[in-house]
């Protein structure tokens, strides 16, 4: 089964990305029409952001989600050179340009919007050394195989979202090497993750604590990013800007001031956010909600 799996990414890999959108699209609708649960879950999410969801703002998310299943073949399996083509524009490289020059680690912070796979694998490309990403492994192992695969070629590594990547990651830096993470990522205090209930979009969301961690670690830049899809399958934009706020050390307050960064990245590309995940969700083992406490 595995080897039918890669055999079908890699065969989804070397379509034209025009092409993998069109069936994006499609793929999209389809599933926009047949999960209710999904869709209602996304609309509320964007109402709570205050952003607009009317029904083609909500088959758009659907479209844009698929629209990124779908090129994770082209991370895994495309040539680095072939995907450093696919992105027709990069603002704010200066900022790890500088960084670069200072010695400085780098932890690239982005949440789940646009194509965060293929902008990863972008910028590891350009990286004079290498650059580990956090996640989650998948339940299914043949999936989890795929996914290493993919990812763990060129300079990219990779660490679990769990203590032992933690520690993974803090190395990275402090060897002055990069790392990537999704802040958006609900953490889960049976698996060891860290985490505190702060305002998202002025509701409480469980919110990790390591990405305002690992932003304070001792000559470390922190810098957000965001590859933005473009329509038709025109490729893709990659931003980078750094942290907005300061951090001070107080684990509400940072958590606080990563999600505010998390927002306004949302605000800029609302339709590429994946909103059908369930950011508001009670953790096993968290505390109580503030409101559940009062």
């Amino acid at each position: 089964m595995q080897t039918f799996v890669t055999l079908l990414f890699k065969c989804l890999a070397a379509l034209p990305l025009p092409l993998l959108h069109v069936i994006g699209n499609l793929w999209g609708a389809a599933a926009c029409r047949l999960l209710p649960k999904d869709r209602k879950r996304a609309r509320v999410h964007m109402l709570q952001a205050g952003l607009a969801a009317a029904d083609a703002d909500i088959k758009a998310v659907f479209q844009e989600t698929a629209k990124g299943a779908l090129e994770l073949p082209i991370a895994f399996f495309r040539r680095p050179e072939a995907i450093e083509a696919l992105f027709q524009a990069i603002h704010g490289w200066e900022h790890v340009q500088t960084a670069l020059d200072k010695g400085e680690g780098l932890l690239f912070i982005t949440p789940h919007i646009g194509s965060y796979d293929l902008a990863g694998r972008y910028i590891s490309q350009q990286l004079p050394f290498p650059l580990t990403a956090m996640y989650k492994p998948p339940k299914l192992k043949m999936f989890d195989a795929i996914m290493q695969a993919g990812r763990v070629r060129g300079k990219g590594k990779t660490a679990p979202t769990n203590i032992q990547g933690v520690k993974q990651v803090m190395k990275a830096l402090r060897a002055g090497e990069a790392t990537i993470v999704l802040p958006d990522h609900v953490p889960s205090p049976e698996e060891g993750g860290d985490g505190v209930w702060v305002d998202f979009f002025g509701k409480p969301a469980y919110t990790m604590t390591l990405a305002a961690k690992l932003a304070q670690v001792k000559g470390v830049k922190a810098l957000f990013f965001c590859g933005e899809r473009l329509p038709g399958g025109q490729g893709f934009v990659l931003h980078i800007e750094p942290l907005q706020g300061e951090l001070n050390g107080d684990k509400a307050h940072d958590a606080r001031l990563i999600n505010q960064n998390v927002e306004y990245w949302i605000r800029r590309f609302p339709t590429q956010y994946l909103f059908m995940y369930n950011r508001y969700k009670h953790p096993a083992g968290a505390p109580q909600r503030p409101s559940e406490t009062g």
